[in-house]
């Protein structure tokens, strides 16, 4: 017969998030995964696998609802510049309100393990294309209506505001002075005019 399990796995998959993304993952030991998350060892590898096996999920729950939250900005907002505004201010208002100063757990994910951990780095190309897709279809969509010039390439302005968020998300680690981003995303918009 089949145990039941004693614990909730979608908070114990929260919880991990919190873990991973203070302590990245070569920083993270299973003991702190124990501890963390309140479970066993033995509870942990029979319902999340390995350690790797846990950080992907965690990735991808993390990835779920950024990617949820950025796609409900773009196709709830009518203006284009308008949703770009708003996620640039999303992202700044979710690092500016982390008191941890932690940035962005795919971001440090992409600077500590895409390099060599193929899982990791196809999930990074899978977020970055979703990201790129939702920006372009606002800025199409802003060129069609002729709130942005049909004369600036619409894939290369996405990329330099995917390229603009990431560095907002690093950028946070080491300052938290608002008028520093305030700054960033004024240039920015300046640039879809």
């Amino acid at each position: 017969m089949a145990r039941t399990k004693d614990f909730d796995e979608a908070e114990v998959l929260s919880k991990a998030v919190c873990i991973f993304w203070h302590k990245g993952y070569n920083g993270t030991s299973m003991q702190d995964l124990v501890d963390g998350l309140g479970i066993s060892r033995s509870s942990l590898y029979d319902t999340f696998g390995d350690k790797h096996a846990l950080y992907i999920k965690a990735l991808e729950s993390y990835q779920k609802a950024g990617g949820s939250q950025m796609c409900n900005i773009i196709n709830n907002t009518a203006s284009a510049k308008e949703a770009i505004k708003k996620l640039l201010e999303l992202t700044m208002r979710d690092m500016l309100n982390d008191e941890q100063r932690k940035g962005c757990f795919m971001v440090n994910a992409e600077i500590e393990l895409a390099s060599h951990d193929t899982e990791v780095n196809d999930m990074i190309c899978r977020n970055e294309q979703q990201f790129e897709n939702a920006v372009l279809s606002a800025v199409k969509k802003g060129q069609e209506s002729g709130e942005i010039p049909n004369s600036k390439d619409a894939l290369a302005l996405t990329r330099f505001i995917f390229n603009t968020v990431k560095g907002m998300q690093v950028s946070a680690k080491s300052t938290t002075e608002k008028a520093f981003f305030d700054d960033i995303i004024q240039t920015t918009l300046s640039v879809l005019d």
